[in-house]
């Protein structure tokens, strides 16, 4: 059916929220809760944003390293991992003719706050160097300090082989070892006199740490990550699959109620916390490193779920998030509560204990229980109600329902046939309402506002519609659209409109207000890359695929293989390099997984483990060339897979009783 375009909203003036300072240049370091922010030359200068932090607040802000009284000259600085960054550097003594350096600077810094200096002579006599470091540190909150708002440098006193900072409510201490030989308060410095053969190094070990929270050591934090692992023709893939996982990884939080539950944070500086949606997406996406990550995020969310028996029962809470110039702002917590029996259903599938899926069954139950009230007279579910109802929601609901149905029929729970009812409606009803008609094959409108009226908007939010689910028996969901209309859609997120050449657009190049750095409405959101990849490969789009499957990983290749979770969809030329997003979030969770789903998406593996088979549905024409997989988990056991270069996929690594099936 055709529509008219809407007028254009009247803008409504808004509060200016603070501009976040940027971070694109930085070198983060992280293993949750700690997390260390670097300028490209490793010398913390107490300005910006720059600092060792610890559960979101900053121990130590200035660490400024002097050799000679001069700062060393920086030569390099990059992230050797999740957790730890390098610096070098040089300084020439003099003790040498000529302008090459005789001193070799290396830093080691660590998430969890501690660093290894060590200076390496290069002269041909001994030299005698005066090694000084200033130290400071406000012990501001990282909301704070993001606002502009950290205060001054508190005053330090002198703390065994170190210096200690505090207020009436934190503290901070900084201890070296060797012990410096002087230490001076009031200017939150440390000295030492070294004297270096040639040849011969000294390393000043720093660990930077705060009585009033304690952390387990690294590594001790569960995890319940498979340490699988990817190789093939394109080099490429081992490495983005394996700084994937490490991302994941180093995001891993405890639930303080539940330490023993961990999930993954939404990403870093600005959201080392649980973010409900997208720990969900993070979880689902890495289902196949194991389903022990899903257990755990949706126990977490379980517990926060609304109790009683009102309007809001059910529901999973979740802040606001901006949605565009368009749109008002949408609830992350109806996107968490339609994510949560969907992911238990999948997770099922790839072989989640049944005790502990009956354990999270009445939260899954409850959920859907809630979706029923919240469908609108219209039949279609607003966000948030009264609101839009926008085309990303339906397509949640729509795969809530039939994965629900699914999820409730192989536990023998009553409602399936209720919920497939539900979903073939809203089939029918989307297909009417939201499909604006056009002589190029039309396109679903981003979503309808509360008169009916659509906004026919082209966003990469179309890309849920394609992302129907896994059934039992290795089946794939029926979508929101029919064969043509899939077909039409998938035409449309191939074009250069939608691919930029790096990864998906948030919305097409000329709908009106398009900006290419705008969170929905431009920018690339890799997740959302990542699910139009999965979800085209699964329904046969194999060029269009194959396509944004490349331009991302070109852009991995480009951002080290740590991609953030948005960048510039600024159009592909010849010899160009993706643009970065000054505030973007690297590494973040649903970025980090992304590279995990795209990856497994090449085998489509398709997994019913309570009837112990296994599908494989791989991408036709191999776009990465010959590729393997192996330690991932399916039905609680490790598995393999291999793709040749013809596209043709073999078990290589099974549990004994799994079946390969159709």
């Amino acid at each position: 059916m055709s529509h008219p375009a809407p007028p254009r909203p009247t803008a409504v003036p808004v509060a200016r929220r603070p501009e976040l300072p940027p971070v694109h240049g930085a070198v983060i370091c992280v293993a949750a809760p700690c997390l260390a922010i670097s300028p490209e030359h490793g010398q913390l200068t107490g300005q910006g944003i720059d600092g060792i932090y610890r559960s979101g607040r900053r121990l130590l802000s200035r660490c400024v390293l002097r050799i000679g009284g001069r700062d060393p000259v920086a030569v390099q600085g990059r992230s050797l991992g999740a957790d730890r960054a390098g610096f070098t550097a040089t300084v020439r003594t003099g003790a040498e003719p000529g302008p090459d350096p005789d001193i070799g600077v290396e830093r080691i810094r660590h998430a969890d706050g501690t660093e290894r200096i060590t200076l390496r002579s290069f002269t041909a006599r001994p030299v005698r160097l005066s090694v000084e470091l200033l130290l400071g540190t406000d012990l501001a909150e990282l909301a704070s300090v993001a606002a502009g708002r950290a205060g001054p440098e508190l005053p330090a006193a002198v703390h065994a082989a170190g210096l200690r900072w505090s207020t009436g409510e934190a503290q901070a201490v900084t201890t070296a070892e060797p012990a410096p030989e002087d230490a001076v308060a009031s200017a939150g410095l440390l000295r030492w006199q070294l004297e270096l053969g040639p040849g011969e190094s000294r390393t000043i070990a720093l660990r930077t740490t705060q009585d009033r929270v304690v952390r387990a050591a690294a590594g001790q934090v569960a995890n319940p990550l498979a340490d699988a692992r990817a190789e093939g023709d394109d080099p490429r893939a081992e490495a983005w699959f394996r700084t994937s996982v490490e991302d994941l990884r180093a995001l891993l939080s405890r639930d303080p109620q539940e330490p023993g539950d961990a999930f993954a944070a939404a990403g870093v500086p600005w959201r080392l916390g649980l973010a409900p949606a997208e720990s969900l997406w993070a979880a689902r996406m890495a289902l196949p490193l194991g389903t022990g990550l899903a257990a755990a995020t949706l126990r977490i969310l379980a517990r926060t779920q609304t109790g009683g028996s009102g309007s809001g029962a059910g529901k999973i809470p979740g802040p606001l998030r901006g949605a565009g110039l368009q749109l008002p702002p949408a609830c992350t917590g109806t996107e968490a509560t339609l994510a949560f029996p969907a992911l238990l259903a999948e997770a099922r599938l790839w072989g989640m204990p049944q005790d502990e899926v009956a354990l999270l069954l009445p939260a899954a139950e409850r959920c859907l229980a809630w979706l029923r009230g919240a469908f609108g007279t219209d039949g279609f579910l607003a966000d948030p109600d009264p609101g839009p109802r926008r085309c990303e929601t339906q397509a949640h609901a729509h795969r809530a329902a039939v994965l629900g149905a699914d999820l409730l029929a192989g536990c023998g729970r009553p409602g399936a046939e209720e919920w497939r009812e539900r979903a073939a409606a809203l089939r029918e009803r989307f297909r009417d309402a939201f499909w604006i008609d056009g002589p190029d094959g039309g396109r679903p409108a981003a979503a309808l506002h509360p008169d009916g009226r659509p906004l026919p908007r082209l966003t990469g939010a179309a890309a849920h519609l394609l992302d129907a689910g896994l059934l039992s028996g290795g089946r794939l969901a029926p979508g929101l659209l029919d064969g043509v209309r899939a077909e039409q859609v998938a035409r449309l997120l191939g074009t250069p409109a939608m691919d930029c050449g790096w990864g998906l657009r948030s919305m097409a190049l000329k709908e009106p207000g398009h900006n290419p750095y705008g969170h929905r409405s431009g920018a690339v959101r890799v997740h959302e890359s990542a699910v139009a990849v999965s979800g085209l490969a699964a329904a046969g789009f194999e060029k269009e695929a194959a396509g944004l499957l490349r331009g991302l990983m070109d852009a991995a290749e480009a951002f080290g293989y740590r991609l953030p979770e948005m960048f510039a969809a600024q159009q592909r030329t010849a010899g160009s390099v993706p643009v970065p997003h000054p505030a973007a979030c690297r590494p973040a969770a649903v970025a980090a997984a992304a590279g995990v789903h795209v990856l497994t998406a090449l085998a489509g593996i398709r997994p019913d483990a309570p009837a112990g088979t296994v599908a494989l549905a791989p991408l036709p024409g191999a776009p990465l060339g010959a590729i393997r997989l192996a330690g991932l988990r399916v039905a609680g056991e490790a598995f393999a897979v291999r793709v040749s270069r013809l596209g043709l996929a073999m078990v290589e690594e099974a549990a004994d009783a799994l079946q390969l099936g159709v």
